[in-house]
C-alpha cells in the first residue's frame, strides 16, 4: 500500500482513482434500477449495438462517441417504446440489436483504411489511460443523470418494482422506462470509452447484487452499491499495481470474490444446527 500511495504522484493514476470513483457512484445508483428490473442483459446489449455507431464514425475519422450515444438512445428508447404486454421478454429484440451494431461495427472498422483498433481495448478498455477530458465527460454525466433520477425517482421506483401498480397509480408507465433506459445507455456508452464494456457491467451489477443481500431499505442500498463499487474499484487498482495485473480483470475478480464471500456468509448460519 505505502508504494502505491507513493505512486499517487503520477498523474495517469490519479486519473485512473478519479475516474474509478465517478464510475462506481454512477453505476452504483443506476446499477440498483438495472438489478432490481433485471436489465443487465439490455445495458450490455446497448453497449454492443452502439459499436456499430462508433464503426461508423472511425470510418470517417470523427470522435466515436458522437456515433454511440444517438445510437445507444435509439435503441434505448425503441425498448422502452416495446409493447411489453406483446412481447415478454426483451432478450430476443436486444439479441438482434447486439449482432447488428456489432456487424456493422466490425464492417466499417475493417474497411477504415490504416491501423485498425483493437477490439479488445473496447471489451476491457484501460482505466489508466483515463485522461482529464474523460472524467470531465464522466462528471458531467454523473451529475445529470443523478439530478434526473432525483426529478424522477418516485416514478423510476415504482417502475422497477412493480409497472402493474405504476400504472394504476396513473404513472406514464413507458416514458419512466423509456427515461430509465435513456439513462443506462448514456451511462453505458460514456464509461465504455474509458473502462470497457465488461468493467462497465460488472459496476452495474455486482455491488448492486452484494448490496441487495446486505440491505432491504432502498436508499442504503443505493449508498451501499455506491460504496462497493469505490471499495472493489480502489482495490483492484492496488491489486493491479502492486502484483502487475490488467486494473479492469484485477476489479472485476476482486468483486467477484467478495460477492461470492457474502453470499458464503449468508448461507452459513442456515447450515449450523440449531443447539
Amino acid at each position: 500500500m505505502p508504494g502505491f500511495l507513493d505512486a499517487l504522484s503520477y498523474e495517469f493514476l490519479r486519473n485512473a482513482l478519479l475516474a474509478g470513483v465517478l464510475a462506481s457512484v454512477l453505476c452504483g445508483v443506476i446499477g440498483t434500477f438495472v438489478v432490481v428490473k433485471k436489465l443487465a442483459f439490455i445495458s450490455d446489449g446497448i453497449s454492443h449495438a452502439a459499436f456499430g455507431g462508433m464503426g461508423l464514425c472511425f470510418f470517417l475519422g470523427i470522435d466515436p462517441l458522437l456515433g454511440a450515444i444517438p445510437v445507444a438512445l435509439a435503441c434505448a428508447f425503441a425498448l422502452g417504446a416495446v409493447d411489453r404486454e406483446t412481447i415478454r421478454s426483451y432478450d430476443a429484440l436486444i439479441g438482434v440489436l447486439w449482432a447488428v451494431g456489432m456487424a456493422v461495427g466490425v464492417v466499417f472498422v475493417y474497411k477504415t483504411p490504416g491501423y485498425a483498433p483493437n477490439l479488445m481495448t473496447y471489451l476491457f478498455g484501460n482505466i489508466l489511460l483515463v485522461t482529464r477530458r474523460d472524467l470531465l465527460a464522466i462528471l458531467v454525466l454523473a451529475v445529470s443523470v443523478l439530478a434526473t433520477l432525483f426529478l424522477f425517482f418516485k416514478g423510476i421506483v415504482a417502475v422497477a418494482f412493480d409497472e402493474v401498480f405504476a400504472r394504476v397509480r396513473g404513472l406514464q408507465v413507458r416514458l419512466l422506462m423509456a427515461l430509465l433506459l435513456g439513462m443506462i445507455a448514456l451511462s453505458v456508452v460514456i464509461l465504455i470509452q474509458v473502462v470497457g464494456i465488461i468493467l462497465v457491467v460488472a459496476l452495474l451489477t455486482i455491488p448492486s447484487v452484494i448490496s441487495l443481500m446486505l440491505w432491504k431499505d432502498l436508499r442504503s442500498v443505493l449508498l451501499g452499491s455506491v460504496g462497493i463499487g469505490v471499495g472493489i474499484t480502489l482495490g483492484g487498482l492496488v491489486l493491479s499495481f502492486n502484483y502487475d495485473l490488467p486494473s479492469g480483470p484485477a476489479i472485476i475478480l476482486l468483486g467477484a470474490v467478495l460477492l461470492v464471500g457474502v453470499y458464503g456468509l449468508r448461507k452459513l448460519p442456515r447450515r449450523i444446527p440449531p443447539s
